[in-house]
């Protein structure tokens, strides 16, 4: 399973302020924020013959983002200031997700759906501790590693442990609170909020270790993932679980032929390739700058970040479909990358 450097769980641990907690809720930020790339390429990769399969990684593209923002709150809550709007922010694809997490040469990057992908890269992600024995879990890493969810219980431990007494009341105004349903996103004000909300980030990922459904019909992401590659839906047999239930069709043709891991320096200055990706990083550098300015005061801000992100997929489309010049078949795809003069031209 993903396993980051135990480090950061005892740091949690040895917090003694709030201000103590506030690189470890920008650290969850990030590796929130450092699983949407990847996944969303997966899923813009789709061709429409495969919108069963693109549908069901949509919902959990929507649920890291309300991971991300739900962080994001909670550090508002106690008085921090999220950063996203810089270009460490985004992990360097393909390499490690933030927190060094990996341990043993795990690296992330940018490909079109596959489901080797899927079942390599995206289901270690998401893979929960105990894994139910849906399928066969993979190796423990070594002692000195600790899980994503075990950085997350130590975060809540150390909430409950610093008591209501580190939340600033007049924060809630700066907390985004729409989009989402009501009862994942909701205003943090104490000790019990930030914990519950904490919770959902967990349980949405990993489901717990008796049950792989956050509710009917709708399991965690390690498990969704799981679906599609078995190829068919979660189902309950007897006492336990099995891909055995409704089909999940998948077209192998229905997949734009993207070349892995692209970059704008790797597009010939001038060319259609080129173009396109810049016009895609300008864009994903614009919807950085509105989480900045959504998670730093102005919350109704996110409306501009959802808007934004329905315009990255017309434009991964557009680069999906624009064929590359070394001959090869391979298609141009998105750069996520931070573009400094863009910036500099918004502020």
């Amino acid at each position: 399973m993903i396993k980051l450097q135990r480090a950061f769980v005892t740091g949690v641990q040895r917090a003694e302020s709030r201000e103590d907690l506030y690189p470890y809720l920008q650290n969850a930020i990030e590796l929130e924020h450092a699983t949407i790339p990847p996944y969303l390429t997966a899923m813009f990769s789709l061709k429409p013959s495969n919108a069963g399969i693109a549908r069901l990684i949509g919902t959990i593209v929507r649920q890291e983002m309300l991971h991300m923002t739900i962080a994001a709150n909670v550090l508002n809550a106690i008085g921090g200031h999220p950063q996203t709007n810089k270009p460490e922010f985004i992990p360097k694809y393909p390499g490690p997700l933030p927190m060094s997490i990996g341990g043993t040469g795990f690296e992330v990057g940018i490909a079109a759906f596959s489901k080797p992908l899927l079942e390599t890269v995206f289901m270690k992600i998401e893979e929960p501790e105990h894994p139910i024995p849906v399928k066969r879990a993979l190796a423990a890493a070594p002692d000195q590693y600790a899980t994503i969810g075990e950085f997350y219980e130590a975060i809540m431990a150390k909430i409950r442990a610093l008591g209501d007494r580190i939340f600033v009341p007049a924060a809630v105004e700066r907390q985004v609170l729409t989009w989402f349903p009501r009862d994942q996103l909701y205003p943090i004000t104490n000790v019990e909020t930030a914990c519950s909300s904490l919770e959902i980030i967990v349980l949405q990922g990993e489901g717990t270790n008796t049950d792989p459904m956050l509710h009917p019909g709708d399991p965690a992401h390690y498990y969704k993932f799981g679906e599609i590659v078995a190829g068919r839906r979660i189902v309950k047999r007897g006492t336990g679980w099995a891909y055995a239930g409704e089909p999940i069709p998948y077209d192998e043709g229905g997949v734009y032929p993207m070349k892995a891991n692209p970059t704008l320096a790797g597009f010939p200055r001038g060319s259609q390739a080129r173009t396109r990706a810049e016009q895609f990083a300008y864009n994903y550098t614009s919807l950085l700058n509105a989480l900045q300015r959504a998670f730093n005061g102005e919350p109704a801000h996110i409306d501009v970040v959802i808007g934004l992100m329905y315009d990255l997929k017309v434009m991964a489309v557009a680069l999906m479909s624009t064929p590359l010049w070394d001959g090869n078949g391979m298609n141009a795809g998105p750069c996520y990358e931070y573009v400094t003069a863009l910036s500099a031209a918004e502020s």
